[in-house]
């Protein structure tokens, strides 16, 4: 993949060629130690710090604006606040939006790299042509003092066990992006006493998988944080870094440290002047209609709950707005493909459902949410009455007071292994 227009790729074009970072990725899978996400001020440019946090369908409206008044942004980019792929419904939403507006654009995403391996063939299908994966260490010895701990599904790792889980994701990011053909550059946060020592061997096992370019990155302390009074390290420090690294893979040198919502050129960053903007899109609703996706799939025995498991079900009611826009309407039942087959279930299921927004069930297991939502199907555990449900999910897509507690929930006919029924 070329890495001309895209500033941080290619620095010839950093006078030419803007970006626009869509922060829809609130979440994060793991704890950094120099990581601090609370503060929201247009005066601090660093990653982790946004105005505000979009929605798909908001990221989408603010991109148009965006579009507007700064024509020459030639990248689209999701880095946070969190990690897009701890937050991949939202993420893979707004993915799809941007290639269905804006299909000619360059689509870069940053990230820890934990949670990424089962979406990197829906990435690539969704049109991401760069990545940055953050990787500070490839020795558990050193990432241990790095992060505090890691969050693989339900699973939380700490110490050695957090670092093992995270290199080994890591590197299998950078190996599978490569080999789909999608451009990678690895940050390395630079921390004197921590891993300062270390970077030209980060440098050595990324470029041998394929990575096109380092970013070493001075580390920003942050106050209450375990890192707060770690020294940022000397310009001299990490220009001798890059030069034994740059041995080994090419270094980047115009990083700015980008926020969560960065927009316009790296020279003359316009997050600050765009912050209303990004502010008034957060408020906005969901239009009435998604073209190409009008309906709701609801796992339901009687038709007025939301009260089965995603497994259990063996049709989904199919449900849509009335032609008044006064509420809503059952459209029909639609059989669900059979049970077993494992992983194939769900991606037919996703196939069976594609003209519907999101599927809603009362409890699912987190492998057939995450190959639903890998297949571009959000899918919400969630329970109450089915037109609460469909007011939220229209009015605002908020259905955090609905929702079930994940995963279990495992009734008669469900063995709950992921195995294709649930």
């Amino acid at each position: 993949m070329s890495t001309k227009k895209h500033p941080c790729f290619d620095k010839s074009s950093i006078g030419e060629c803007g970006r626009v970072h869509l922060p829809v990725a609130p979440k994060c899978n793991i704890k950094c130690n120099y990581c601090d996400r609370k503060h929201d001020c247009v005066n601090e440019s660093r990653p982790g710090v946004t105005s505000a946090v979009l929605k798909p369908h908001q990221a989408l409206e603010y991109l148009h604006k965006v579009m507007e008044a700064a024509p020459s942004t030639t990248v689209v980019g999701i880095a946070g606040p969190g990690d897009p792929m701890a937050n991949p419904a939202e993420t893979l939403e707004t993915m799809r939006l941007v290639k269905k507006h804006y299909p000619d654009m360059l689509f870069c995403l940053s990230s820890n790299g934990l949670g990424m391996p089962p979406y990197l063939d829906r990435l690539k299908e969704l049109g991401v042509t760069h990545a940055t994966i953050t990787v500070n260490a490839v020795d558990p010895d050193i990432a241990e003092r790095i992060y505090a701990w890691a969050r693989d599904g339900k699973v939380i790792y700490r110490k050695k066990d957090a670092a093992r889980i995270l290199i080994e994701r890591q590197l299998e990011s950078v190996k599978g992006l490569v080999e789909r053909g999608i451009t990678v550059k690895v940050n390395t946060i630079v921390i004197p006493g921590y891993n300062d020592h270390h970077v030209e061997e980060v440098a050595k096992v990324v470029g041998a998988l394929g990575a096109t370019l380092q970013n070493c990155i001075p580390v920003y302390p942050n106050r209450e944080t375990p890192f707060a009074d770690v020294e940022e390290p000397s310009h001299a420090m990490v220009s001798e870094l890059r030069r034994t690294a740059g041995e080994h893979v090419e270094q980047m040198t115009h990083c700015k440290r980008c926020r969560a919502d960065a927009v316009g050129l790296l020279e003359a960053d316009r997050s600050g002047e765009f912050a209303d903007t990004l502010g008034a899109c957060s408020r906005l609703l969901p239009s009435n209609e998604d073209e190409d996706r009008p309906y709701v799939a609801i796992a339901s025995r009687e038709g007025m709950l939301v009260n089965m498991h995603l497994g259990e079900a063996r049709s989904f009611q199919i449900w849509g707005r009335a032609s008044d826009d006064a509420g809503f309407v059952k459209i029909e039942d639609r059989p669900a493909p059979p049970m077993g087959g494992g992983p194939k279930r769900w991606e037919a299921l996703a196939g069976t459902l594609k003209d519907c927004r999101a599927v809603l069930a009362a409890a699912m297991g987190d492998t057939p949410r995450m190959l639903l939502e890998e297949n571009g199907l959000p899918a919400h555990a969630v329970t109450g009455f089915i037109a609460d449900n469909l007011a939220a999910l229209y009015r605002t897509g908020d259905l955090s007071a609905f929702a079930a507690r994940r995963g279990g929930g495992c009734g008669t006919g469900c063995s709950g292994g992921g195995g294709g029924c649930g």
